[in-house]
């Protein structure tokens, strides 16, 4: 009887977790069983002194598995990865040949490993995709334990915003939720943003960065999943856009026909659709599912405890020694629950910014947290935060001589600016300097004190047909351009390109994800929907603030051979939405698809550092209406951004009753983007 019982009992539970992977939205196609087996074992089983050699397309087929002693080096770890790899490209092309008689075993071991009806050209094709994995399992089950430090806020933020309760897992794959991580990339904190999709939610900049504080980057990962999925209607592919970016995924629909993730992410071919976007959802699936029951896979567990934190919004601005010394804490302790407050706050460059939310162990405040923080001193509080000190980039600098001139490091230089590369800076830009004038300037080195500006830009944009140069004063209110109007046509407009300079320092090189976690950083432009790539027709669409002068300046060509191709009279512009042939005869498409990305990350991300989204509202459109006056007017957005949130709908052909997503603003603080 108690035997029974006990079946039955377990019956029950079989049919609702059944039933509960069934209602799941992110679904599991047989086809990706494999590919989630083969992950379940990389974070399970295989530590990071080993790997597994394997097929990097058909992730069931794995040939070896190689482990190392903790202390191998890396140099050795690769030498003998790359004679493994030589060693079975020979093995399956011997296979290939159709040679099947007096195999060695080791031949015989890997034709045994694939379908008795495998193919020879399947066998040749397979020898060029070798793949090494190294293993994740100890890393896995650190991050399993650290993750109870933050799980039940994640948990909390995801119910509350009516998002899949799985998300929770997604740090696993991203940093093994180490809230210090950084990629070599860019990426950052546990969720990993870079900088241009992390600034639409939170504020990155050299006061603060608030992908590295675990509870404000939570939030804007919700926010960028929930748009991902609103854009493409889809949990799986939004889920791969997170790694892959949703205008990847919107172009893997359009070319397939489909939104089948199996589909999708078996048979599409995009150019950037590597090894890492395409198993970034098997990946996940693997990890939620370890998730869910940690203790079948690695035993007991002791789960972390979330922190006692108490937190006071800052009414001043204030230094983190008179901070420390009012709520009765060390420096080292108010750092360390206040991870995104950056280095120029903790060496006194700058004030904890006016607004912000500290936080604080619980149990070291003696007292009431607002009475502390009305106890702090009149004369330790200021009403504005620390000047800014400049230098504007001249032509002949050099990042290391600008170090050099000012008495500071070029690592404070490449931190403070967000430089993305040590390789070059550019004439007519502007760096921030550490410190507040305190260093010894050289003669020919001219700082220049600037306050912080008191007035945000305006949400619209006007498109002047150039590309921007580098300005010392703020930009001046513009209203949005419209699709309706044509673009400004910009032929006979100069140009003003900025000059690459040279510096010393080089480039840290980019890990492949062979060597580490599956996860890279988010693409450029990652939330941005729209298409900046050329067609197999070397046809573009035309987006926001792009001209024929742009075109033609990234092309290395005249305007006037743009015309010629696409039957434009001189003084007709283009439209956005517009289809337009190109001539790649001096630039190839590679290169024009890099120069069009960074002009639009550059203008959106010049954007973000004064506005953040926070939310979303959808608007019914009602007779009379139009929508460019409700940009503009009621809720203050440029023409690109409402397009990127609304990427199907044609703003031309809009009937009431229509519904149209706005994007709601908020200005960042008044100390966050100085007017230089």
């Amino acid at each position: 009887m108690i035997r029974t019982t006990f079946l039955f009992f377990l019956a029950i539970l079989s049919a609702v977790a059944s039933t509960a992977a069934a209602e799941s939205v992110f679904h599991r196609p047989a086809g990706l069983e494999p590919d989630i087996a083969f992950w379940t074992r990389i974070y399970t089983e295989v530590p990071t002194t080993s790997g597994l050699i394997h097929d990097n397309r058909r992730l069931g087929i794995v040939y070896e598995q190689l482990d190392y002693s903790a202390n191998t080096p890396r140099s050795e770890r690769k030498k003998d990865v790359s004679a493994a790899k030589k060693r079975y490209k020979k093995i399956l092309l011997r296979l290939a040949s159709g040679k099947r008689i007096g195999l060695t075993k080791d031949e015989i071991r890997v034709l045994e490993l694939w379908p008795g009806d495998v193919t020879n050209d399947e066998l040749k094709a397979a020898a060029s995709r070798l793949r090494f994995q190294l293993g994740q399992a100890d890393r896995f089950r650190a991050g399993l334990i650290r993750s109870g430090r933050w799980k039940p806020f994640i948990n909390e933020t995801l119910a509350r915003r009516g998002l899949p309760p799985e998300i929770a897992a997604l740090p696993h794959v991203e940093s093994s939720f180490n809230p210090d991580a950084y990629s070599k990339v860019g990426a950052a904190g546990m969720w990993q943003f870079t900088r241009s999709t992390g600034r639409r939610f939170m504020r990155i900049d050299h006061v603060m960065d608030e992908r590295m504080d675990p509870y404000i980057a939570t939030e804007a990962a919700a926010s960028l999943l929930a748009y991902n999925h609103d854009t493409l209607d889809s949990w799986p592919l939004a889920l791969t856009a997170y790694n892959h970016g949703v205008a990847g995924m919107r172009r893997a629909i359009r070319k397939l026909g489909t939104d089948d993730p199996e589909i999708v992410l078996r048979q599409y071919r995009g150019r950037t659709f590597g090894f890492a976007s395409r198993n970034f959802y098997p990946a996940f699936l693997a990890a939620a599912q370890i998730d869910a029951d940690p203790e079948k896979y690695f035993g007991p567990l002791e789960i972390d405890n979330p922190p006692d934190i108490v937190k006071v919004s800052m009414d001043d601005y204030v230094s983190t020694a008179a901070a420390a010394e009012s709520f009765g804490v060390d420096e080292e302790t108010l750092r360390y629950y206040n991870p995104a407050l950056m280095p120029t706050v903790w060496t006194g460059n700058k004030y904890i910014p006016k607004g912000y939310e500290l936080r604080l162990p619980g149990h070291s405040v003696n007292g009431d947290i607002n009475s502390l923080m009305a106890a702090i001193d009149a004369s330790q509080r200021h009403a504005q935060q620390k000047p800014d000190v400049i230098h504007k980039v001249q032509r002949g600098d050099t990042l290391s001589g600008i170090a050099s001139a000012y008495g500071v490091t070029v690592n404070d230089l490449m931190q403070i600016n967000n430089l993305r590369s040590r390789n070059m800076i550019r004439a007519g830009q502007v760096l921030r300097l550490p410190g507040a004038g305190a260093a010894v300037v050289a003669a020919d080195a001219k700082p220049v004190v600037v306050a912080a500006a008191k007035t945000p830009v305006s949400g619209g944009v006007a498109s002047t047909g150039t590309t921007p140069k580098a300005t010392t004063e703020p930009v001046a209110a513009a209203p949005a351009a419209s699709p309706a109007q044509p673009v400004a046509d910009a032929a006979d407009s100069e140009v003003v390109v900025a000059t690459a300079m040279p510096v010393q320092e080089k480039e840290a090189t980019v890990e492949t994800t062979e060597f580490g976690a599956l996860a890279t950083a988010q693409p450029d432009l990652a939330a941005d929907p729209s298409d900046y790539t050329v067609a197999d027709d070397n046809r573009i669409e035309v987006q926001a603030m792009e001209t024929l002068g742009h075109y033609a300046d990234w092309l290395q060509i005249r305007t006037q051979r743009l015309r010629d191709l696409n039957s434009l009279a001189f003084g007709k512009p283009v439209i956005i939405g517009q289809r337009l042939k190109l001539d790649f005869s001096k630039v190839d498409r590679s290169a024009f698809e890099q120069l069009r990305i960074a002009y639009h990350r550059d203008l959106q991300e010049a954007f973000f550092a004064r506005y953040q989204i926070r939310d979303m509202e959808v608007y019914k459109v009602q007779p009379g209406d139009s929508v460019w006056m409700l940009a503009q007017g009621r809720y203050k957005v440029p023409v690109w951004l409402l397009r990127q949130y609304n990427p199907d709908l044609n703003f031309d052909r809009i009937r009431p009753g229509a519904e149209v997503h706005f994007p709601l603003l908020q200005p960042l603080g008044d100390d966050s983007s100085p007017a230089i």
